[in-house]
């Protein structure tokens, strides 16, 4: 027995995270799976996370993982078990529903081996919340989702085609999920109705925002500027993340069409990836960038004037995009094309860091960026909220201990209390 197991209330518990994304990948969900299991593993618990193949966000299954079925590695301590699954290059209902189906069709025909004390399940994916309620009540332990994106209105709001048909069953899956859970946890209070409305009491419900899982930036600015070849005198603002329907990202593009003088950055994957360069072809002050490594992916935002979240109008209640606190850790003005009465909206105004300007409006956006390159000293300013922010609220640390409050809920004896 390990020193951590034998001092820390988790010492020799079996945990099963699930989460269809999980390191290597860089950005979206993956990253929190990965560091919350990691976390348990250092105190002490014996961690098992199922997942699927590294694809995130390009939708491509990264080389090293072509031709691989199943598979076990151990990473930071955590035993993490691999299964293949269908990667649609392009998304449209039909697709993701073949794309949730083979997930979840693998995880049940090869569930990670022993018997859980607790499983925890990461949502959007609707297959990781029906496999984490499926092996919880197969073993008959507590099982707890924690729903980053509602599926179900996603797919009414996000403008994929075949969205309408396939919300009714996005929603059965994530009712499925979620109302035989011991606790549900919710990134944003926003994702409260829409949780309720599926069945959950409210009080099993819990807030557990995500917290910002990269390192502040290091380089020069100004260095990095110049590698990137973005001269110091002209305004540079930039998307990373994933290219997906959702994100409405044609408004960035249309703001460069506007706007010669003004360099956009797309830096990122998914499947809107080609749509979008057609979209910018002929404009030369429109960039297409790779993911950034983890060593660099901070000063290259950092390097940017102005940081930006775009998301269709129709998108309400349904995400609250996880790259805000990668965006806030930079400590540059982030600009919101998003709608005003959304979860997202309301987290820009709770930082301070950002502003809000009409959804799909690439006008409204471009005086936004005109605004802030006319007063450098002001965006600066607006941009130091976001490290300040960070630091009150989402630091990795209360992250992870709210949730090790949801397993001291689930299993009280986590408390410290001599287990029986």
């Amino acid at each position: 027995m390990s020193e951590a197991s034998g001092t820390s209330p988790l010492g020799g518990r079996r945990l099963l995270v699930v989460s269809t994304n999980y390191a290597p990948e860089l950005t979206g969900i993956g990253p929190y799976a990965t560091q919350l299991a990691e976390h348990w593993a250092a105190s002490g618990a014996r961690v098992r996370a199922l997942t699927g193949l590294p694809h995130y966000p390009s939708w491509q299954v990264e080389e090293e993982y072509r031709g691989v079925w199943r598979t076990v590695e151990i990473r930071g301590g955590v035993g993490v078990h691999r299964r293949r699954h269908y990667v649609p290059p392009r998304q449209t209902a039909l697709k993701r529903a073949a794309f949730e189906a083979s997930v979840l069709a693998t995880g049940l025909l090869a569930p990670p081996p022993g018997r859980p004390d607790a499983v925890v399940s990461q949502m959007p994916s609707l297959a990781g919340g029906v496999l984490g309620a499926r092996i919880a009540r197969r073993h008959r332990v507590p099982h707890i989702p924690v729903v980053q994106d509602l599926m179900g209105a996603a797919a009414a709001q996000s403008g994929i085609r075949g969205g309408g048909r396939a919300a009714a069953v996005a929603a059965a899956a994530e009712r499925y999920a979620l109302r035989g859970a011991a606790l549900v946890g919710v990134i944003h209070e926003s994702f409260v109705p829409g949780v309720r409305a599926l069945g959950v009491d409210p009080g099993r419900i819990r807030i557990v925002p995500n917290w910002t899982h990269v390192q502040g930036p290091t380089a020069d600015r100004a260095a990095t500027r110049a590698r990137l070849g973005w001269p110091a005198d002209t305004p540079v603002i930039l998307h990373s993340g994933n290219m997906g329907l959702k994100q409405g990202l044609e408004v960035l593009v249309d703001t460069a069409r506007l706007a010669p003088d003004v360099r956009v950055v797309l830096m990122g994957g998914g499947n809107q990836r080609d749509a979008l360069r057609a979209r910018a072809e002929g404009l030369p002050n429109v960039d297409f960038l790779q993911p950034a490594g983890a060593e660099e992916f901070t000063d290259v935002l950092a390097a940017a004037d102005v940081l930006a979240v775009t998301q269709r109008a129709s998108v309400l209640d349904m995400s609250v995009p996880s790259k805000l606190t990668s965006y806030f850790t930079s400590a540059r003005p982030v600009i919101a094309s998003v709608a005003d009465e959304g979860g997202t909206a309301d987290e820009v105004r709770r930082s301070g860091a950002g502003v809000l300007v009409a959804p799909e409006d690439p006008a409204a956006l471009l005086e936004a960026v005109r605004k802030l390159a006319a007063d450098p000293a002001a965006a600066d300013a607006l941009g130091a909220e976001g490290p300040r922010y960070v630091a009150r609220h989402l630091s990795r640390e209360a992250g992870l201990a709210r949730f090790d409050a949801l397993l001291a809920e689930v299993l009280p004896d986590t408390r410290g209390s001599h287990r029986r």
